[in-house]
């Protein structure tokens, strides 16, 4: 190790190696960027891709539109906030009640807990109502804070998505795609 290394607290170092890890495993996971919106004949059409500006919902629902919001999250260092939401609605619609404790734990544990590893930005009042509702573990014990970050991404993260470079990118290309098809048609008739 570097002598300039060396001289830091062990509890910075550990940070630097979760971090490190961290990155890693999201660069290696394929569905966090752009081209699984754009791999063969699955593209996002034009009309698609402008129903996501229309609200934060409808991008959410469209396969699409929640792989490439991910994908500007990841690049903005913050897909923890999509993580975490679709953590919660997973653990919402567990079946099996005897799961709950050990699945809320792990969610609390990810992204909650003060040394969780993807910590969501929620305030402190919510962490604690969180905690509390920990103890006696239902289907809607993460409500607060779940809605906390929803709120997030619809009123900061969603529009800055639509403002995107990313974004734009998506709707020039399905824009070209639909007018070639349009094309083709013509060139058929004619």
């Amino acid at each position: 190790m570097c002598k300039g290394l060396a001289s830091l607290p062990t509890c910075c170092l550990e940070r630097a190696k979760e971090l490190k890890a961290r990155l890693g495993s999201i660069l290696q996971k394929s569905n966090w960027n752009l081209s699984c919106c754009k791999i063969g004949h699955n593209k996002p059409t034009l009309e698609e891709c402008l129903r996501w500006r229309e609200s934060f919902e409808k991008l959410l629902s469209s396969k699409y539109g929640l792989c490439a919001f991910t994908a500007f999250l990841v690049s903005e260092f913050s897909e923890e906030n999509i993580a975490f939401y679709f953590a919660c609605e997973d653990y919402r619609t567990t079946k099996c009640t005897d799961k709950l404790p050990a699945k809320a734990q792990k969610i609390y544990n990810e992204f909650i807990g003060s040394d969780a590893p993807r910590e969501i930005n929620i305030d402190h009042e919510t962490r604690d109502i969180t905690r509390a509702n920990m103890l006696a573990a239902s289907p809607s014990c993460f409500d607060p804070a779940q809605h906390k970050i929803y709120m997030l991404m619809a009123k900061d993260c969603y529009p800055r998505f639509l403002r995107s470079p990313a974004y734009r990118d998506l709707v020039c290309q399905a824009n070209r795609s639909a007018k070639a098809t349009k094309q083709r048609q013509q060139e058929k008739k004619a």
